[in-house]
């Protein structure tokens, strides 16, 4: 998929957005197996007020989505691309665990409407961030023995980090 392609669906995807919280985006062919992703209308307006909705590095980042997530392999060492996990044990606690955490934990909202949408409960969930060199988008991801889904609430581009 090319970045003008991804950029093409976002534009179509903005107008699902003003009316729905969760619309989907597209499926993946990894290496690891289908991966269906989902945007929020959350996310499309936390990139708006970041200014980086349909920019270059957000397309990019997109893109990353079709190395697919590996279970076994699900930590990053950094550099790499793609999409890793986020744990709670990780020492120090950076932003993008702040961030992912926090809406994770919330009672109401998103995190609920999610779980009710896929029929998942909040612990089958997992915390991860979709990498690229320029921007990491966060999210959580469900493995069940249908699919893997991929939903991506927020982003985080604090390099300090």
């Amino acid at each position: 998929m090319s970045l003008d392609e991804i950029k093409k669906k976002l534009q179509i995807l903005e107008t699902n957005l003003e009316k729905e919280s969760i619309a989907f985006f597209e499926k993946f062919v990894t290496p690891h197996g289908e991966l269906q992703v989902f945007i929020t209308a959350r996310l499309m307006k936390s990139c708006k007020k970041g200014k980086i909705w349909k920019s270059r590095e957000m397309l990019s980042t997109l893109k990353n989505a079709q190395y697919g997530f590996d279970i076994k392999a699900s930590r990053s060492r950094g550099g790499n691309d793609g999409i890793f996990r986020i744990d709670r044990t990780f020492s120090p606690v950076n932003s993008m665990m702040k961030k992912i955490f926090k809406f994770i934990d919330k009672r109401d909202g998103l995190m609920t409407e999610i779980t009710n949408k896929f029929n998942i409960p909040k612990s089958d969930w997992i915390a991860v961030r979709l990498v690229s060199h320029n921007l990491r988008l966060l999210g959580i991801i469900a493995i069940t023995k249908q699919d893997t889904s991929l939903v991506i609430v927020d982003y985080d581009n604090d390099k300090g980090n």
